[in-house]
């Protein structure tokens, strides 16, 4: 129970790091050392505390008091346990730990005891060094790295720097203040009673050295283990090296002032040195990534010397070496390339070419004996068993109904075959199968034996052996039997009902589709002539949706009937079932969001406009003038556009300027559909939106001014709120009409006076 308590809160954590300083309570006491936990425990307690202080999604502020709880229980698993995976553990948790530590006991120059404990682990992990397995070691140099970075001064930050006017000698003194930011040996003070500066940079850079000095050591792989798990000091293998080699990058960009010393020592390490050992494949991918290694750490330290410091002297033995390297490894690695192989036979009297030459008695291959065919008829299994006491003879193969089941066992049993004894058998088949066939040939009767009289000569020629064996596999035993040809059932016819229910589906699978490729694609339209399928974009499938619903059904519907003006009656012709469904799922498409979707609207209502029009001109082909702006009055591409408008109205806000493309993009206007701007001006709210579409369309669709002018004047005379903005666009456009108003009114005013 307490494993599955365990792995839900490790679940957690690892999904959000805000919840390992809530649950680090109630997990120490039951990984603790006053928990008597098994080792299994143990291990996920030590990989707990790893992933947590190694996590970067929380700020090293809030993971500084729970490093001070976990001190105690990271010493007991150092000290009590010896298991490698949780010393493996407990020892990256401590990398992670000791700067957080170290900042604290700066802080609280009072507080002993976590630092003598602190102090206590350093010592157990340090002393692993050199006898630990290799795993534990190269989680030492992980801990090793950061007592270096902490125990080194750190990069001065120019920016906290600061000027101190000196009073008795009148000058003033510069301080450079240490970054907080990065914690180093920089923020210790020098009276600190706990940690003292001299030792602690001694001891930084002894560490450093040591960590040098792994690089230099023996790299053999064949490193040879002890009683009691140690391992020889004087080896060490490759992994702790290339280890090594990483973690020295970071000391080279944090603390310079060990950079000069670490890259001397790396240029004078010979990562090729293993070729000078006897060339086991171990050595080999030893040195192999020995070498990688080395040069990945040069290249980015040229790399950033090169950005910041162009005229750096170390770049230019940084390229020197890294081409030395290269030529090095070219004659280590690639010698066997370049050399010409051994010859394959001895050239003194083997080789066939010579041996006329030479005479040299070269004896013949050895031939297996082999079991010659039973007399009488021969089948498949006879004909290919070379050895008949063989049990694999008398495995029957018909149990295996699974084909990918033989498949399994075929694959690697081909691949074990020996080629020589393969070809053997091959050869062996293939005399037998000659053999039979000339035996079976000497059975036919003769031409002698043929009486005279019905003797017919025939110009044919004679069998040959394969002729006479594809006569055998149809006569004699050997049989084969064809298999029967493989066909697919017919499919089941769909009935109308269920073709148009399944061209549905595939609409709405297609909008489904469009809805997903909102965005717009990268490109320009090409007008009515743009292909549809040019890319996958959600304009491509608009318009393939739009010119499926305006043009697939085009001379299909029946000319004498007419299409009903409600919105929601749908075409009872299986013809336009489908149209008229992509139509509703348009205006369905649209209305969800028609600010961002009047693009689409004008590409349906632009191809019905084109489908109408030239279904007109086909039918009318003498009048083509006549189209030119008329709308047909019964049409599809009226009905759609009133119903798209009279869907749209209600949500248009007195601010929607989109209202005013709407009408500007439609292709064809007329009086029903301008006079909706007199149902919407009867808002108070929306009257000037009402006014500025009517008054933009007397300015540039020249075609529709004078059904404008009728609907402004209708306005002006019905509508008490719309009168003032109404009168001021019809006294620009037709005075008249307000001049008849006005009389109309002053008779009106002079009967009723004389009355």
């Amino acid at each position: 129970m307490a494993n599955t308590h365990l792995e839900h809160a490790r679940s957690l954590a690892l999904t959000d790091s805000k919840y390992y300083p809530s649950l680090m309570p109630g997990v120490l006491p039951l990984i603790g050392p006053t928990s008597n936990a098994s080792l299994e425990v143990q291990r996920f307690g030590a990989d707990f505390l790893a992933e947590m202080f190694a996590s970067p999604m929380w700020s090293a502020d809030a993971k500084q008091p729970i490093a001070l709880l976990v001190l105690d229980t990271l010493k007991y698993y150092l000290e009590q346990v010896h298991d490698r995976g949780v010393i493996k553990g407990a020892v990256q948790a401590a990398a992670s730990v000791y700067p957080l530590v170290y900042r604290h006991t700066i802080s609280d120059p009072n507080d002993q005891q976590h630092w003598k404990t602190m102090t206590d682990i350093k010592s157990n992990i340090l002393n692993r060094m050199d006898t630990a397995p290799p795993g534990v070691r190269i989680c030492c140099v992980k801990f090793v790295q950061q007592v270096v970075l902490v125990q080194t001064p750190g990069v001065i930050d120019p920016r906290v720097t600061m000027s101190v006017f000196r009073c008795h000698t009148q000058s003033t003194h510069t301080i450079q203040r240490p970054d907080h930011s990065d914690v180093s040996l920089a923020l210790v003070p020098r009276d600190h009673p706990l940690l003292t500066y001299v030792h602690l940079e001694a001891e930084g850079h002894g560490l450093l050295d040591r960590l040098l000095d792994i690089i230099h050591g023996d790299h053999r792989s064949d490193s040879m283990a002890l009683d009691g798990g140690t391992y020889l000091t004087g080896y060490s293998d490759a992994l702790l090296v290339t280890s090594v080699l990483n973690s020295l990058g970071v000391l080279i960009y944090r603390r310079p002032i060990a950079a000069n010393k670490i890259l001397n020592s790396v240029l004078n390490f010979n990562p090729l040195k293993l070729a000078n050992s006897p060339m086991t494949p171990k050595n080999k991918v030893s040195m192999k990534a020995i070498e990688r290694t080395t040069r990945a750490l040069l290249v980015n330290i040229l790399k950033r010397n090169t950005a910041e410091r162009p005229n750096d002297p170390n770049n230019g033995r940084i390229q020197h070496f890294l081409e030395r390297m290269h030529r090095m490894r070219q004659d280590i690695m690639e010698e066997s390339s370049r050399k010409r192989p051994a010859p394959a036979e001895p050239t003194d009297g083997l080789d066939p070419a010579k041996r006329q030459r030479l005479g040299a008695d070269v004896p013949a291959p050895a031939v297996s004996a082999v079991a010659p065919l039973p007399p009488g008829p021969v089948s498949y299994r006879q004909l290919y068993t070379i050895d008949p006491e063989n049990a694999a003879a008398n495995f029957d193969v018909k149990m295996f109904q699974d084909p990918a089941l033989v498949q399994q066992i075929l694959i690697p049993i081909l691949q074990s075959i020996d080629e020589k004894k393969l070809l053997e058998a091959t050869n062996v088949v293939r005399s037998r199968y000659l053999s039979l066939s000339q035996s079976m040939a000497k059975q036919q009767p003769s031409a002698a034996a043929v009486d005279e009289d019905e003797y017919e000569p025939d110009d044919y020629e004679p069998e040959d052996a394969e002729q006479v064996a594809n006569r055998l596999d149809s006569t004699g035993d050997i049989t084969h039997v064809a298999p029967a040809a493989f066909k697919l059932p017919e499919p089941p016819h769909l009935t109308i009902a269920e073709v148009q229910q399944h061209g549905e589906l595939a609409v709405r699978r297609t909008f489904d589709l469009i809805e997903e490729l909102e965005e717009k694609p990268k490109g320009t339209k090409g007008g009515f002539n743009r292909l549809a399928a040019s890319d996958y974009g959600r304009d491509a499938w608009i318009t393939i949706a739009t010119r499926l619903a305006t043009r697939a059904s085009a001379g299909l519907d029946d000319p004498e009937d007419d299409i009903k003006d409600e919105y929601a009656v749908k075409n009872v012709k299986g013809n336009l079932a489908i149209s008229d469904t992509i139509r509703d799922l348009l205006y369905d498409y649209i209305i969800r969001d028609w600010k961002k979707r009047i693009d689409v609207a004008m590409s349906w209502l632009n191809e019905e406009w084109y489908s109408e029009a030239i279904m007109a001109q086909s039918a009318k082909p003498s009048s083509k003038s006549s189209t030119n702006g008329v709308i047909p009055p019964k049409g599809n591409y009226r009905r759609y556009a009133l119903r798209l408008i009279d869907g749209i109205l209600p949500y248009v806000a007195p601010s929607d300027k989109g209202l005013i493309r709407l009408f500007s993009e439609l292709p064809a206007l007329d009086y029903e559909m301008l006079s909706r701007m007199k149902t919407m001006a009867q808002d108070p709210e929306r009257v000037g939106l009402a006014t500025q579409v009517l008054q933009y369309l007397h300015m540039f669709r020249p075609p529709v001014k004078d059904i404008v002018v009728s609907i402004t004047a209708e306005l002006w005379r019905e509508n008490d709120r719309a009168k003032p903005k109404a009168g001021a666009l019809l006294k620009v456009w037709r005075p008249e009409i307000l001049q008849e108003a006005e009389g109309g009114e002053v008779k009106r005013e002079e009967t009723n006076g004389v009355a």
